[in-house]
């Protein structure tokens, strides 16, 4: 029997996985990089957004060069082992690449960098699944979006979509209104796909993009320096709602 020539679904969910040729140009990529710059800094991330990288990179456009993709093969660019670690030292700070981490590559003097990284933090919106951050509840009356300062009411359009998140609103002069209070999510508690869809919808960002310094290589004398352990104040990224691709290489 003939295939079917129908139109079939496709779900865009799947991401083609990496060919051995990415890999091995993203390890040739790394290994320039490490030849190139004074120091290779590791970083981890809390709340990634693709936004605020491509943001870094440009700020340090012309004085770094950042890297976030695969840890395994980022890892292979520097050396898991004396062996092969690409310059001396190397292997080192290899040892550390577990989880959501990337690299950061600059000639900058550390305080510089840390500090720079300490002062960037900006807001964002919480994703579904993490705890939430603080209690968010909205005040009686007009439906406000905070997109904007001063907030402004939602559109009247936007009320079907309020209703179907769980407010329970009705319209009073083309304004979506509450009659009483509305709690939309609540200190520490996981927060539901309805609940962030509905924080982002009405402007409130709950949590903040942190990069964490978690140590650095200097080529110099071939030392690695590990930051001191704190506590990392990002939630965990779960599952990734906005379609961004964790194992995709968002380097520059």
């Amino acid at each position: 029997m003939p295939k079917s020539k129908r139109a079939k679904v496709v779900s865009l969910t799947k991401v083609a996985k990496k060919t051995r040729q990415q890999k091995e140009g993203l390890i040739t990529d790394v290994q320039a990089n490490i030849d190139k710059w004074k120091y290779c800094w590791l970083f981890e991330v809390g709340n990634m957004r693709n936004g605020h990288l491509k943001t870094i990179r440009k700020l340090w456009k012309d004085s770094g060069r950042t890297f976030f993709g695969r840890g395994a093969v980022m890892a292979k660019g520097l050396g898991n082992t004396i062996e092969e670690e690409h310059l001396p030292g190397l292997h080192r700070l290899s040892q550390h690449i577990k989880g959501q981490v990337g690299l950061f590559f600059t000639d900058s003097p550390p305080d510089e960098v840390t500090t720079w990284f300490d002062d960037f933090h900006p807001p964002d919106f919480a994703r579904a699944g993490i705890r939430a951050p603080k209690t968010v509840i909205i005040s009686a009356g007009a439906v406000t979006q905070h997109h904007s300062d001063p907030p402004e009411p939602m559109p009247h359009n936007e009320e079907p979509q309020l209703r179907k998140l769980g407010l329970t609103t009705r319209m009073n002069r083309g304004v979506p209104t509450l009659d009483v209070p509305h709690k939309i999510c609540e200190q520490g508690k996981k927060l539901t796909p309805e609940q962030s869809q509905l924080l982002k919808l009405l402007g409130y960002k709950t949590v903040e993009f942190k990069i964490k310094l978690l140590g650095r290589w200097e080529k110099e004398t071939g030392n690695v320096t590990m930051e001191p352990a704190t506590e990392h104040n990002s939630q965990p990224n779960g599952s990734n709602s906005e379609g961004e691709d964790d194992d995709e290489d968002t380097s520059d």
